[in-house]
């Protein structure tokens, strides 16, 4: 692994460049270029995005789509720790919560994923191993992006040695602001090369952070969204979980929308993941309506769809057990995290 303190550690990296999808197969080629697509996208209502998001919001569901998407939502989690005081003994009980959210229903859906810092993956991994629930890794100088190339790609190599089967990185957003676009799109394909597993086990799933909170419009959401899937990203995510706003129904909308015309146009099916602020079951219940309507079934599942949340399992198995027993628990039916 290159060493984060190697000043030559950028120019060995190079610039990898992976093949273009087709149609768009020339729109890297130069900096004009790539704006010149960018800025092509069709532009977003805001308004409309509001209204059709507001609209969506008002639905009710049956108790037997109830359970069922209490059951999807459970099983589409990144049960998350990101704090600078977390401890191996805490990913180890998030761990075991993962596995067995409810200890008193073994019909209760395990969640996707626990999600981690870099330096805690081993401990996740191990700790989780034959479930069948994934490690993620948050890398790439998590939350800020501040850092130079060489040492976001010796973040990842590390998470993935240690373990690491997903890495959420954040995008430069500086630079994106700024409309360095391809600067941005290199950065996220050596990210990608740098998720590869020592000895050809293949790629770690890469999630992509936009931080939408600091993207100022929904226009910047889809031009982030499609720079973000031509790079090559599994997963587009919202939000660190740190800034506000973080995951909102519209920018959400917008990142849907990106995610089918991006198949439409390439064949290619790429996953979406609201992060930050989504805490309650009704939350939960509003984003999976949102894909029906807007993406339909293909997105339903924990594949292609993730919620990044620390608190909001509890409230899911809450609102589980009011189906289940006729009456609502107290909080102190769930474990604290």
């Amino acid at each position: 692994m290159t060493h984060v303190l190697d000043p030559d550690a950028l120019s060995r990296e190079g610039r990898p460049l992976p093949e273009p999808l087709e149609p768009f197969s020339d729109v890297t080629r130069s900096d004009a270029a790539f704006r010149a697509f960018l800025h092509g996208l069709p532009g977003v209502d805001q308004v409309g995005a509001e209204a059709r998001t507001n609209v969506l919001g008002t639905r009710s569901i049956k108790t037997t789509a109830k359970a069922w998407a209490i059951d999807t939502a459970i099983s589409m989690v990144d049960l998350t720790t990101l704090e600078g005081s977390d401890t191996p003994g805490k990913v180890r009980s998030l761990a075991a919560k993962a596995r067995r959210p409810d200890p008193e229903d073994l019909t209760c859906p395990s969640v996707a994923a626990v999600c981690v810092y870099g330096d805690l993956a081993g401990v996740a991994k191990e700790a989780l191993a034959g479930t069948g629930i994934h490690t993620a890794a948050v890398a790439t100088a998590f939350p800020s992006g501040r850092a130079s190339r060489a040492v976001k790609l010796a973040d990842v190599r590390d998470a993935v040695a240690g373990g690491a089967d997903e890495i959420d990185m954040v995008i430069d957003r500086g630079a994106f602001l700024a409309g360095r676009y391809l600067d941005v799109f290199e950065e996220i394909v050596a990210v990608k090369e740098a998720c590869r597993r020592p000895g050809g086990q293949g790629r770690a799933h890469l999630k992509v952070i936009l931080e939408t909170g600091e993207l100022v419009t929904l226009d910047n959401v889809r031009r982030a969204s499609w720079l973000a899937m031509l790079a090559g990203g599994n997963f587009i995510k919202t939000s660190t979980g740190k800034i506000s706003p973080a995951a909102t129904l519209p920018v959400c909308l917008v990142m849907l929308k990106a995610v089918r015309d991006f198949r439409t146009a390439t064949g290619h099916q790429v996953g979406v993941k609201p992060a930050g602020g989504i805490r309650t079951t009704k939350d939960a219940v509003k984003h999976l309506v949102m894909i029906n309507e807007t993406v339909g079934a293909d997105w339903l599942s924990p594949d292609w769809f993730r919620f990044g949340a620390s608190s909001l399992l509890n409230d899911l198995l809450l609102q589980r057990q009011k189906l289940r027993t006729g009456h609502y628990s107290g909080p102190d039916h769930v474990s604290v995290d």
